[in-house]
């Protein structure tokens, strides 16, 4: 689309359509050929995780994760409600039920609200952690790295070891950022139990579609590729002791993310440098925020933010449309699970801060191809839509 500046899109090399013909010429397209495991290896070395098993998506990694960690129905899994609704479904997928919390001013999941819970409204029974108000085990904490954001899991790390909950990071769109805290150099997803991560269209590097569960657990690891690649105990007989999925990366699609590897550097210094751009152009107007990152983490800068000031009442509907006559995508922050119809049933606590934000948010353009003219417009129509 001449001259429009979409909201994020890939960022293609020439190493991708290098690897892709190399794959197209070996015949081995599906999903067992070697680049996929090639891969693998290179997400696990890169997030210096001991374990990587590639899947379809993110959400069939969130899945995964679900099963590997023995998520059982009626179970409760604490998340934040502002996130993609694959967080949420993963969770419905094995029958648990999702238990709400509220996100900080990162769009994080709210440590405070949720340790101050954790320390007064559960108690122990055989050895796990139940809900006092439910009487429902809570069997694990899903927190989110919103927009590459790092969410702060140092007192909750010490906590869940405690009380014997899982913690399955959704770090879907957080590849390339690194904690400098307790954790220093750990990257988001190694500091739970699992670690999902996206390789969709719009993440920072992608294969089309696809995703990756990585962890420090041998046996998690070899339960994710048994139950993704359709549970089988054995190939030439074809038996099948569980249910599986088909949920294994195809070789094609590893190749691109082989290529998309290949530039990875090149794609977060980029970000990094849309990420000052905005800062240095949008920081004198009064009426809109650019959200910081936590100083705790080096971040991937997927995703920027801004969020208005107003005491009025936000139309964001209104400055979408009136951005795309810009010819500038612009979108909201996603509707809060909460509220969605399937899952307004499931427990809560209180949620003022993702109401808030989801009120007065917006991403930006954020592709890591972004020109510093499509730059420049951006930043000079928001500062006189906003003056």
């Amino acid at each position: 689309m001449t001259n429009y500046i979409p909201l994020c899109v890939p960022h293609l090399f020439n190493d991708e359509k290098k690897l892709v013909n190399q794959c197209l010429k070996s015949n081995w397209i599906s999903s067992s050929g070697s680049l996929i495991n090639k891969f693998e290896n290179q997400i696990a070395k890169y997030t210096k995780s001991k374990f990587a098993t590639a899947c379809t998506s993110g959400t069939a990694a969130l899945h995964l994760a679900m099963k590997v960690c023995d998520i059982k129905k009626n179970d409760e899994v604490i998340v934040p409600s502002l996130t993609f609704i694959a967080t949420i479904n993963s969770i419905i997928y094995v029958e648990a039920n999702p238990f709400f919390v509220d996100c900080d001013d990162y769009f994080n999941i709210d440590m405070v609200k949720l340790i101050y819970f954790l320390n007064t409204n559960t108690y122990k029974k055989n050895g796990f952690t139940y809900n006092k108000i439910t009487k429902k085990r809570i069997a694990a904490i899903l927190p989110v790295h919103v927009w590459g954001n790092a969410a702060d899991l140092r007192k909750l790390h010490k906590l869940c070891k405690n009380k014997n909950i899982k913690i399955i990071e959704d770090a879907t769109e957080a590849l390339g950022t690194f904690y400098k805290n307790s954790f220093k150099n750990k990257h988001v997803g190694t500091i739970g139990d699992v670690g999902c991560i996206s390789f969709n269209g719009n993440k920072i590097i992608t294969t089309g579609g696809g995703g990756m569960l990585i962890t420090n657990k041998k046996n998690y690891y070899k339960k994710s590729q048994y139950l993704s690649n359709q549970s089988k105990d054995d190939a030439i007989m074809f038996k099948h002791n569980e249910i599986g999925y088909n949920y294994r990366l195809n070789n094609i699609q590893a190749a691109l993310g082989l290529g998309q590897l290949k530039n990875f550097k090149t794609i977060l210094k980029n970000k990094k440098f849309i990420n000052n751009f905005y800062f240095k152009n949008l920081n004198n107007n009064k009426n809109i925020q650019l959200v910081k990152r936590p100083a705790y983490a080096t971040n991937n800068n997927w995703m920027n933010i801004i969020t208005i000031k107003s005491n009025k009442k936000i139309d964001l509907k209104k400055i979408i449309n009136d951005f795309e006559k810009k010819r500038i995508q612009i979108r909201p922050v996603w509707y809060p699970n909460h509220l969605q119809k399937p899952f307004k049933k499931y427990f809560r606590l209180d949620l003022s801060n993702t109401n808030k934000l989801i009120s007065s948010s917006l991403c930006l353009p954020s592709s890591s191809n972004l020109s510093v003219n499509n730059l420049s417009k951006v930043c000079r129509e928001l500062n006189q839509y906003f003056e």
